[in-house]
């Protein structure tokens, strides 16, 4: 089921993982093994997350890269058919 005007993945990896912990952008980037303006740019919406920072976040906050990675197809797709869901395309069939 496609959920209505999903959040960006940095935005529940911020509310949900790294505000209950009371982390910082710099503990959380030196855990994950990544430099501290890639997080931040992804915890500012203005990065998505690839498959390996899907791995990464999996081994450190207990979770599965595929629920990460769903978040992030959900964004996309959202944000996808928002800018041209009314585009006019030919429907093409296999004869």
């Amino acid at each position: 089921m496609k959920m209505h005007n999903p959040p960006h993945p940095g935005e529940v990896l911020k509310e949900l993982c790294i505000e209950p912990l009371n982390l910082t952008i710099t503990e959380v980037a030196e855990a994950l093994g990544v430099s501290r303006k890639t997080l931040s740019a992804i915890l500012n919406c203005r990065a998505g997350i690839s498959p390996e920072m899907a791995i990464r976040l999996g081994k450190a906050f207990g979770t599965t890269a595929e629920s990460w990675l769903n978040q992030q197809m959900q964004y996309d797709l959202w944000q996808a058919e928002q800018a041209v869901g009314n585009v006019e395309v030919k429907r093409l069939s296999v004869a």
